[in-house]
């Protein structure tokens, strides 16, 4: 166990991302997206069940298990706990305290202010995982919490920040100990006089329905999706629900969601990761192509150029590059198709997606 928490502090030392544990082989860091061995050392079964036994890990059926450990000096992990070839393994994610603005974070803070301030509605954060949109989100609603008098409910899988509460109250559930699952938590916020809800990830039909009914009744919710783009999250949401009931969905979606914003983590040539957004308002047009379910109007409408409320991720990069944030190569290689950028750098105009 002291081994675990001597990484534990080396990873946050180094600003590691994740910490690597697998039994029988050197433990590993990743750090600016790669994988850094920490030599010399081989991680033994003793101290991996001396580390699960601290985190209250129980064994189970269960093959991935989510937890949250605090090490010695109080900082925070997500862990993620599973089997390879019937040896536990385990991720941890260093997790700090939410200092940074949204802005800080490079976010479009005005627009992401407007949105957290609105009454009702639905918010996506999307991307892949590690994409930063828990830190994301949780500058948001610490944003909310020193500037409007709310009661926030966060449902989650597991905690991953902690928020005290100042101006607002927050009232933090994890699924598992304070809640059985995503949508029994939020079922049973409707009932705890919220303002805000927090859903850590929509997932599953059930969730996705009591999410949108919530934002029908009044209620603003803040939710996370696998997803890699704007287009691809709508889509994603509509697959959710069975066939006969997306027009519902889409005109559900019309008048409630109030953005998307799609996130990718890259190598920052000042910073350790530079962060890229796609993000949409729903507004305008976009309403009208939402209800229709007219997804590749809304891409080709993004495509168009920079307008401020809709931008896509070559448009993203493109800013970061030409303010030397990002290198060309992982400005290129951050582009579903490289060609694009090639395109663009050439002085080619860029047409739809």
């Amino acid at each position: 166990m002291e081994l675990i928490e001597t990484l534990s502090k080396v990873a946050i030392e180094n600003g590691a991302e994740d910490l690597h544990l697998k039994q029988g082989e050197p433990p590993r860091l990743r750090i600016r997206s790669e994988l850094i061995e920490i030599e010399d050392t081989l991680l033994s079964a003793e101290d991996m069940d001396k580390f699960l036994d601290s985190c209250g890990f129980e064994p189970s059926d269960d093959k991935e298990v989510d937890l949250a450990w605090l090490n010695g000096e109080g900082q925070r992990f997500r862990v993620n706990i599973f089997e390879s070839l019937g040896s536990r393994c385990a991720v941890l994610r260093p997790l700090a305290e939410v200092t940074a603005s949204m802005l800080e974070l490079g976010l479009p803070s005005e627009r992401l202010q407007n949105w957290f301030s609105r009454n009702h509605g639905l918010i996506l954060f999307t991307g892949a995982t590690g994409s930063g949109k828990s830190t994301s989100l949780a500058s948001g609603l610490t944003w909310v919490n020193n500037n409007f008098k709310k009661h926030i409910i966060t449902i989650e899988d597991p905690v991953e920040y902690l928020i005290e509460s100042k101006q607002s109250l927050i009232s933090q559930r994890q699924v598992g100990s304070d809640t059985n699952s995503f949508y029994d938590g939020l079922r049973s916020s409707l009932r705890q006089s919220p303002d805000i809800i927090f859903v850590g990830e929509i997932r599953d039909y059930e969730t996705a329905k009591a999410a949108l009914h919530a934002c029908e009744t009044g209620h603003l919710v803040v939710s996370t999706m696998h997803s890699s783009n704007v287009a691809e999250t709508v889509q994603r949401l509509l697959t959710l629900f069975p066939a006969d009931e997306r027009e519902g969905v889409l005109h559900v979606l019309s008048h409630q969601l109030l953005g998307i914003i799609s996130q990718k983590l890259i190598p920052g040539v000042d910073t350790l990761l530079h962060l890229l957004v796609e993000h949409v308002e729903n507004s305008g047009a976009i309403k009208k192509w939402l209800e229709g379910g007219e997804l590749t109007k809304i891409s080709d409408f993004m495509a168009q150029g920079n307008l401020g409320d809709n931008v896509t991720f070559i448009q993203s990069i493109i800013t970061a590059y030409k303010a030397g944030q990002i290198t060309e190569d992982d400005a290129r290689s951050a582009c579903d198709d490289p060609a694009d950028f090639n395109r663009i750098l050439l002085g080619v105009s860029h047409g739809s997606r």
